[in-house]
């Protein structure tokens, strides 16, 4: 029974890392790769703008808010008695 409560409270922890300090650095990374695309005046060096840049940062931010819509989804869902599946790596709703 101990070694069960272990692995929840690690997988508990895990989760709670990822979330926690996981997204908010990928939303900074996704900041810090705007400004490297803009160039100019957001960056400190003044250098000239590269697209890759911003494409990385549009990339982190999707990353942040997917993760959000399907944190809400999952919340949503199990008010009105359904569960979120991933048995086929895409989210789908199923009842019960």
């Amino acid at each position: 029974m101990m070694q069960l409560f272990l692995t929840a409270i690690g997988q508990v922890l895990l989760i709670g890392v990822l979330i926690g300090a996981g997204l908010p650095a990928i939303f900074a990374f996704g900041i810090r790769f705007l400004a490297y695309g803009a160039g100019g005046d957001a960056e400190v060096s003044h250098e000239k703008p590269h697209p890759l840049g911003t494409v990385l940062g549009y990339l982190c931010i999707a990353i942040v808010l997917a993760v959000i819509l399907l944190g809400i989804a999952i919340i949503v869902s199990s008010g009105f008695g359904y569960h979120v599946s991933f048995e086929h790596i895409i989210p789908t709703f199923k009842k019960g």
